[in-house]
C-alpha cells in the first residue's frame, strides 16, 4: 500500500525549465537547497513545498518567476558575472578558433575599404581588432602574449631606432671643367649612343646608369635604353613604363642630351653593335676603343653592360652615376602612386620592415643551394640544376653545405625569423615582403607568418582589381616592391642581390634610414648549435650585427664597389660648407 502511494505521489510530481544562465549563476549550496531536500526536514514542510510547485499555473507563481528573473538580469547588468559562468561569451567554437588561429595568414587578416566619395582614401578596417592567439584574445600594441613586459623590450623601440648618420647628406658638386665641358656635349647632334639592358628591373637601373656615364665619356647623345624582353619572365615592358621618361631627361638635361630616338639623319645608318666589354672597363679604355668609331660611323649600339664599367671613375662621373641612380631614375606616375598607396597602408599603424626573400625557384637553381622544405623539393631543384649547369653562378665545385656555410645561400623563412627576433623585432611587428612567389609557396614562409602575424606583400594590401593593369609585367611589380621597401623604417634582404645593392646605397643617400646585413658567413655556426640557450643566441647575433645597422660607410675602405652602394665620399660629405644637390 506504501508503494502505490509513493507511485501516486511521484506521478503528481511536476517540472519546470529554468535557463541555465541562472543556474549557473547561483552557488552550489543555492542549488542544493533548492533541488535536495534536508534530512532534516519534516514532511508537511516536504508536502507543502510539493503543494506549491504544482500550482505553478497560478498567476502568483509567474509574478513571482518574473520577478525573480529580473532581479537577477539586473544583477547582471550590474556586474561581471562572466568569470562565474563556464560557458565562453564568445560563439566560436574551440574547433573555430583553432581554425582561425591556424588561418591567420589570409587577405582578410588586413582588409581595405574604400571611402564612398574618394576611392583613393583608404580605412584600414582589422587593424584595430586585437588578434587571436591560442584562442585568448592579445593586444597587438606594446605587449608580448604571455609576457607582460611593456615598453621598450616589449614594443621593439629598440629595433626601429635608426643609426647615426653622423651629418652625411648629398653633395654633388661638380668641377668646372665638367661644366665647361657639358656645354658642347649637350649641343652635339653628330653622335649618337644607342644601349640595350637586360634582367631584371633591378639589373636594368645599374646598367642605365653606366650607360648615361658611358655616353658622357663618348660625348655622344644617349638614346632612351631599350629594354630587352627578360627570358625569365617574358616582361615587354619598355623604359617609359618603368620610369618617369620626361623626369629623366629633364634631371640629365646639364650632363648628357637624352632622345627618345634617332634623328632621321641618322635612321638609315648601321648601327656598329659592341657586345665584348671587358670587366672593369675604363674611361680610358671606353674612350680608345669606341671615340673614333663613334664619331665616324655616328651611332654605336652597345649590349652586355651589364657591371662592365669600371666601379673607380672620376669623382665628376662617380657623382654623375648618383645623380642617375638617386634623381633621374624616378618611377613612371602610375607606378609611383601605386606603390606609395601600399606603403602608406601598411605604415597606417606604426612603423615597418621590409624584407626582401629569395625563394624562388630560380634562385635556389642559380645559388647551388636547396631549399629544404622536403626531399621532394629539393630532388626538383637539383635535377634542373643537373640538367642545365649553365644556370649555376660560379664556385660550381662546392657542395650545398659547403656554401651554406660560407654564406652564399639565401636564408630560409626559418633563419630569417630567428635572426629578427634576435635583434628584438616585436611580434606586433608589421612586415612587408617584396620579391617572387617562393618555391613552396606559402609552405615555405610559415615560420614567418606563424611569428609575425603582421605580413603582407603587394597581393595582401591591395585592393581588388588595383594590380590588374601590371599584371604578367615582372618589372613593373619590382618596381612596385622597391618603392615600399625604400620607404620602410627598416630594410633587410635574405640575400645579395642587384635590389639589395641598390637600395643600400638609396637608403645612405636618404639619410643612413636603416639597413640590416645578415652576417650569414659568421652566424650560421650558431643556427646550428641547438644547445645554445636563447638569451645567449640572442646576444652573439646582435654583437655580430652591431656595425651592419646602415650606418655610414666609406667607399675608399671598399676598393672596386659600386659608388651607388657606397655613396660616401664622392656623393655625400657632412660639411657643412659643402654644397648638397637635393
Amino acid at each position: 500500500m506504501a508503494k502505490s502511494e509513493n507511485n501516486s505521489t511521484t506521478k503528481k510530481l511536476s517540472y519546470i525549465s529554468v535557463p541555465s544562465q541562472i543556474i549557473n549563476s547561483l552557488s552550489s549550496s543555492s542549488l542544493q537547497s533548492l533541488l535536495v531536500s534536508a534530512k532534516k526536514s519534516s514532511r508537511s514542510k516536504s508536502s507543502r513545498c510539493l503543494s506549491w510547485l504544482s500550482n505553478y499555473r497560478t498567476p502568483k507563481f509567474w509574478v513571482f518567476f518574473l520577478f525573480l528573473f529580473g532581479i537577477i538580469g539586473m544583477l547582471k547588468l550590474g556586474f561581471n558575472l562572466y568569470r562565474f559562468v563556464p560557458y565562453s561569451p564568445y560563439p566560436c567554437s574551440t574547433t573555430q578558433l583553432q581554425d582561425l588561429v591556424s588561418n591567420r595568414y589570409s587577405k582578410s587578416h588586413m582588409g581595405f575599404a574604400s571611402n564612398g566619395e574618394n576611392s583613393n582614401q583608404v580605412e584600414v578596417l582589422s587593424e584595430s581588432q586585437p588578434l587571436i592567439s591560442s584562442g585568448v584574445l592579445q593586444s597587438e600594441v606594446g605587449v608580448e602574449p604571455n609576457s607582460g613586459k611593456v615598453g621598450e623590450e616589449a614594443d621593439g623601440s629598440e629595433f626601429w631606432k635608426q643609426p647615426d648618420g653622423l651629418g652625411y647628406r648629398p653633395c654633388l658638386d661638380l668641377t668646372t671643367k665638367y661644366k665647361r665641358a657639358s656645354e658642347g656635349i649637350v649641343k652635339d647632334r653628330t653622335k649618337y649612343l644607342l644601349v640595350m639592358v637586360s634582367g631584371g628591373m633591378n639589373q636594368q637601373r645599374n646598367q642605365i646608369v653606366d650607360a648615361v656615364v658611358i655616353a658622357r665619356i663618348l660625348g655622344a647623345a644617349l638614346v632612351v635604353p631599350i629594354l630587352q624582353v627578360n627570358v625569365i619572365w617574358g616582361d615587354k615592358s619598355e623604359f617609359s613604363d618603368i620610369f618617369d621618361l620626361k623626369h629623366f631627361k629633364e634631371v640629365l638635361a646639364d650632363d648628357v642630351r637624352i632622345v627618345s630616338a634617332l634623328p632621321s639623319t641618322h635612321r638609315m645608318t648601321s648601327p656598329v653593335e659592341v657586345n665584348q666589354i671587358p670587366l672593369h672597363a675604363s674611361p680610358n679604355w671606353i674612350r680608345s676603343h669606341y671615340h673614333k668609331r663613334i664619331k665616324r660611323e655616328r651611332v654605336l649600339l652597345l649590349g652586355g653592360l651589364d657591371s662592365k664599367l669600371s666601379k673607380d671613375l672620376p669623382s665628376d662621373l662617380q657623382k654623375l652615376r648618383c645623380k642617375v641612380a638617386f634623381h633621374a631614375l624616378r618611377f613612371a606616375p602610375p607606378i609611383l602612386g601605386i606603390g606609395n598607396k601600399l606603403a602608406e597602408r601598411v605604415r597606417n599603424k606604426g612603423p615597418y620592415l621590409a624584407l626582401h626573400l629569395r625563394m624562388e625557384k630560380d634562385v635556389w637553381v642559380r645559388t647551388g643551394c636547396l631549399p629544404g622544405l622536403s626531399p621532394e623539393y629539393d630532388e626538383i631543384v637539383y635535377n634542373e640544376r643537373i640538367q642545365r649547369p649553365e644556370l649555376l653562378t660560379g664556385r660550381s665545385n662546392m657542395t650545398y653545405h659547403e656554401r651554406k656555410l660560407a654564406g652564399h645561400c639565401p636564408l630560409k623563412a626559418l633563419e630569417v625569423t630567428r635572426l629578427l627576433k634576435a635583434l628584438g623585432a616585436p611580434k606586433s611587428a608589421r612586415i612587408y615582403w617584396a620579391g617572387g612567389q617562393p618555391f613552396g609557396g606559402k609552405e615555405a614562409l610559415l615560420p614567418l607568418i606563424e611569428e609575425f602575424p603582421h605580413f603582407y606583400n603587394k597581393e595582401d594590401l591591395a585592393l581588388p582589381g588595383e594590380l590588374e593593369p601590371f599584371a604578367n609585367r615582372a618589372s613593373v611589380m619590382a618596381a612596385i616592391d622597391y618603392i615600399v621597401s625604400e620607404n620602410s623604417d627598416v630594410f633587410m634582404p635574405s640575400h645579395g642581390g642587384n635590389m639589395g645593392r641598390i637600395m643600400q646605397g638609396q637608403r645612405a643617400y636618404a639619410g643612413h634610414k636603416k639597413y640590416i646585413t645578415p652576417d650569414k658567413r659568421h652566424m650560421l655556426p650558431y643556427f646550428l648549435n641547438s644547445s645554445l640557450p636563447e638569451a645567449e643566441f640572442n646576444r652573439i647575433i646582435k654583437e655580430l650585427h652591431r656595425d651592419s645597422l646602415g650606418q655610414p660607410d666609406l667607399r675608399s675602405s671598399r676598393v672596386g664597389k659600386d659608388v651607388t652602394k657606397y655613396p660616401i665620399p664622392e656623393c655625400m660629405c657632412n660639411d657643412t660648407n659643402t654644397h648638397s644637390y637635393m
